[in-house]
């Protein structure tokens, strides 16, 4: 398996529908595959027919059309025709051609090349990025809507604590306390339904931004089995040198060096060389001249030196984003790792026991031997804490695309070769 399937395998592999406590993990491998395969489709899919991603893509072919502009010579010809009537006629036809001896045009190929370089470079972030908010959008719709499922769940359970509060008091098991409690959190469980319901509909229209209109929103969903944050062998300051964001810098630094190098070649004079022949009169008449400019008025210096600061910030720029990237890459392989560990902490321990927390609280009620103020908070403990690992998965798959973009592993998930 190369490493570009491998890394595709481990990102497509979050296509297995979860619930928020528990992992169905896929026992068939084609499954699995197939799964996999659909996840890069789709992405693949919504960025190559993203507005900003093609209007990268036009940027980068309009730098490409820019370097091959300024691969051709930098002077065309020049024919002159000149006709004179006075007491003898001269009639001539001249040709005359200016020489680039100062290396301009390649000193600007140089500018051209680097900087479409730099486009294509751009080009890939912009890529990076819009995978990256689109599976943060996926991430954030598929938590809203088990939010959702919570949320009902919630309600349906309030709903019949309030049935039973009600038969309870008219039994006399319960004070009029106690059931103007269960009313209210009944109602207040109906309130964060709404709100998990409005909470759906934001995050659905996040993704539709990506995908546009479509007749389902059955998309692919996220799991949670990632690997753990690896470098793939390679120095974290290699890793970071070659991210997009910090090749751009790099170029921008060429390029802003071979500006330096135009702008003093720009200071050396090209001359003209001219050839005209014709006749005056009854005598051939044949010229050659050299044309030479003088820099005597203006010798762009002043040119040089700004090229020179431009050059020097351009270093300055690459330093300060080589050094926020690695910082960047530390972060978030830290933040990565911890939510991991975090994640597998409450599947091995708290998955289990949240799942047995409610019925035994509703069997303790029933019996009388807790309250119906502490079984109310219990119960509420038990929900939040249901939600804090729905925002905890979350936190997981956020740290998960943070530091694919921070190491540079997304390249290979989405297939790129440069």
């Amino acid at each position: 398996m190369t490493k570009k399937t491998r890394w595709v395998a481990v990102f497509a592999a979050t296509l297995a529908v979860v619930s928020p406590f528990a992992v169905a993990y896929a026992a068939d491998e084609t499954q699995e595959a197939t799964a996999q395969e659909e996840l890069a489709r789709f992405v693949r899919q919504v960025v190559d027919t993203h507005p900003s991603v093609r209007a990268a893509r036009a940027s980068l072919d309009a730098s490409a059309a820019y370097e091959a502009a300024a691969s051709r010579p930098l002077y065309n010809p020049e024919l002159e025709f000149e006709a004179e009537d006075t007491d003898v006629k001269t009639r001539t036809v001249g040709i005359s051609q200016a020489l680039d001896w100062g290396g301009k045009r390649k000193a600007r190929f140089s500018i051209a090349e680097a900087e479409r370089r730099a486009v294509a470079a751009e080009f890939t972030v912009t890529r990076w990025q819009v995978s990256v908010d689109l599976l943060s959008a996926l991430a954030d719709y598929q938590t809203e809507s088990e939010r959702q499922a919570l949320a009902e769940s919630r309600a349906k359970a309030m709903r019949e604590f309030a049935e039973l509060s009600q038969q309870r008091f008219n039994s006399g098991d319960i004070s009029q306390i106690d059931l103007d409690l269960a009313m209210l959190v009944n109602t207040e469980a109906r309130m964060q339904l709404a709100t998990a319901m409005a909470g759906v509909a934001e995050s659905k229209q996040a993704v539709i931004n990506f995908v546009g209109r479509t007749p389902t929103t059955r998309w692919p969903q996220l799991d949670v089995r990632l690997p753990p944050a690896t470098a793939s062998g390679a120095r974290p300051e290699d890793l970071v040198m070659r991210l997009p964001h910090v090749r751009v810098a790099q170029l921008q630094a060429e390029a802003a060096s071979a500006n330096v190098t135009l702008r003093q070649r720009e200071r050396r004079v090209d001359p003209t060389l001219s050839l005209r022949g014709g006749k005056e009169g009854d005598a051939d008449l044949v010229a050659l001249s050299v044309t030479v400019p003088l820099p005597v008025r203006n010798s762009f210096r002043h040119e040089v030196t700004a090229a020179d600061a431009e050059y020097r910030r351009s270093k300055e720029v690459l330093s300060d984003v080589s050094q926020r990237a690695y910082s960047r890459f530390l972060g978030a392989k830290d933040r990565y790792e911890i939510a991991r560990a975090a994640w597998q902490d409450w599947q091995n321990i708290g998955d289990t026991s949240l799942q047995s927390q409610d019925q035994t609280l509703r069997r303790l009620w029933q019996a009388g031997e807790l309250s119906t103020t502490d079984y109310l908070v219990q119960l509420k403990q038990t929900l939040d804490t249901g939600e804090s690992a729905l925002e905890l998965r979350n936190v997981l798959w956020r740290a998960w695309f943070e530091w694919m973009t921070a190491s540079g592993h997304i390249k290979d998930w989405l297939g790129e070769q440069t």
